[in-house]
């Protein structure tokens, strides 16, 4: 990833960084590998996501 800097403008390229570190759940991930997760516990984590992903998707096909 690399992040452009113009005008010697370091805190918008900062504010833009965190932006797309955000969008890919980075900082999601690292608070999650904090700790141990058991198996069973990241999949019951995962299956809850995935349902979560799925009503998200319907809900916007609704509204088209």
């Amino acid at each position: 990833m690399e992040i452009q800097v113009v005008d010697n403008n370091v805190e918008k390229a900062i504010r833009v960084l965190k932006r797309k570190l955000q969008q890919e759940g980075l900082f999601r991930e690292m608070k999650q590998r904090k700790y141990y997760e058991k198996p069973s516990v990241k999949r019951k984590r995962k299956e809850k996501e995935a349902q979560r992903r799925l009503r998200k998707k319907m809900r916007l096909m609704r509204n088209d």
